[in-house]
């Protein structure tokens, strides 16, 4: 039994080692130590948005840090706790019996947590630590579709929600029987850009359609798209007589007017095409700006779409590696939740519209950095 304990620990210690080489714990340290300046400076809050934006990255800088020497300590402990076991095992077989039973919680914490974190280390991208912009747009199936988009909306939340990460819905433009034609929301949290980014493409739905009064099977569509949050070191230049703003009044479900002012801000970047409407914030200003944002993050994404599109042509690669389909969410005839790219199935579709998506998120993140799929599903 004891060298079987060993075995599992020397592995975990191996996993881990390949995970301090990537995770950089002297970076984060000397990281650490100077966001702890800056935020020492005693004009720090004279520019609040500056102020949250450096607390915020060294209480996340600090937190990933405290991962992994946290872990490295586990790990010693693990040691330790096994010794003790095979020294009691002779003299007081109950006492060891009671630390084998904590060492394999331990063992399983400690499994779960390195998982976690070999995840995190895979997400190495140029802006996969930033915050996240997700766009749902209803596609092909009528109200179906639109309800589609709405349950995506609320998945994706919910999983926020269930992490504690901060959400921030900046527009919803309302179907006209149910559901949502579009939605816009942020998403901050450490890596949200790196860690979503497997969740865009199609997303398929097959039921039986509750809007269908003879109760025929449906399939709709949904799209997902996932940006990057822009950010001030970013310089995408975006000039006036590049753009058309259009004001409107915000409209709630069914077109009812919630807001008696022309506050609702539509913007077009005339060269490319791409528009983002905002309505959530309380005044013209707030939308334009939370617009604006927006459009830089698509610019962004566009631009470095096409830089590695540029590459992949000289590299005599241009197959694209992302199906239009990429995961359908069947509840009839029968429940299954599947990837397929990854593989990754469940069978409680409700729970995944709650927000349990971690695994397909995980599976994601793999099958993007190694091209595997995963050889067992939830």
């Amino acid at each position: 039994m004891a060298t079987e304990y060993q075995a599992e620990i020397d592995a975990l210690r191996k996993t881990f080692q390949q995970i301090w080489m990537v995770s950089n714990p002297d970076g984060l340290k000397d990281t650490v130590a100077r966001l702890t300046e800056e935020s020492s400076a005693p004009d720090l809050w004279d520019d609040p948005e500056k102020a949250q934006e450096v607390t915020s990255k060294l209480s996340h800088v600090q937190a990933e840090l405290d991962k992994v020497t946290g872990l490295d300590e586990r790990l010693g402990d693990l040691a330790a706790m096994l010794e003790m076991a095979q020294e009691e095992s002779d003299g007081d077989p109950e006492l060891a019996q009671e630390l084998y039973a904590d060492l394999d919680k331990d063992l399983a914490r400690t499994r779960a947590e390195l998982d976690d974190l070999q995840i995190r280390t895979l997400l190495a991208g140029k802006y996969d630590e930033r915050d996240a912009v997700i766009t749902i747009r209803s596609g092909a199936g009528g109200v179906d579709a639109a309800d589609f988009a709405q349950m995506l909306q609320r998945m994706y939340l919910r999983w926020a929600e269930r992490r504690g990460y901060a959400a921030k819905v900046l527009d919803t433009s309302y179907a006209e029987e149910a559901g949502i034609k579009s939605t816009t929301f942020e998403l901050h949290a450490p890596y949200a850009y790196g860690t979503l980014s497997v969740e865009a493409g199609t997303h398929r739905l097959v039921r039986i359609s509750p809007f269908d009064n003879q109760g025929r099977r449906q399939t709709s569509f949904a799209a997902v798209e996932v940006i990057p949050l822009i950010e001030k070191t970013d310089h995408i230049e975006v000039p006036e007589a590049d753009i058309r703003v259009d004001v409107y009044r915000s409209s709630g479900p069914g077109g009812q007017s919630v807001n008696t002012t022309d506050s609702a801000v539509r913007i077009t970047h005339i060269p490319s095409g791409l528009v983002v409407s905002m309505q959530d914030e309380k005044s013209q200003i707030q939308n334009r700006a939370a617009a604006m944002r927006v459009l830089q993050s698509r610019l962004l994404l566009l631009k470095q779409q096409e830089e590695a599109k540029e590459k992949k042509e000289l590299a005599g690669d241009i197959k694209a590696s992302w199906g239009d389909q990429m995961r359908s969410y069947v509840l009839q005839p029968y429940q299954m939740v599947k990837d397929l790219r990854t593989g990754f199935e469940a069978g409680n579709p409700d729970h995944v519209f709650d927000g349990e998506i971690d695994g397909f998120i995980d599976a994601g993140i793999r099958w993007r950095a190694t091209g595997e799929k995963v050889s067992k599903a939830d």
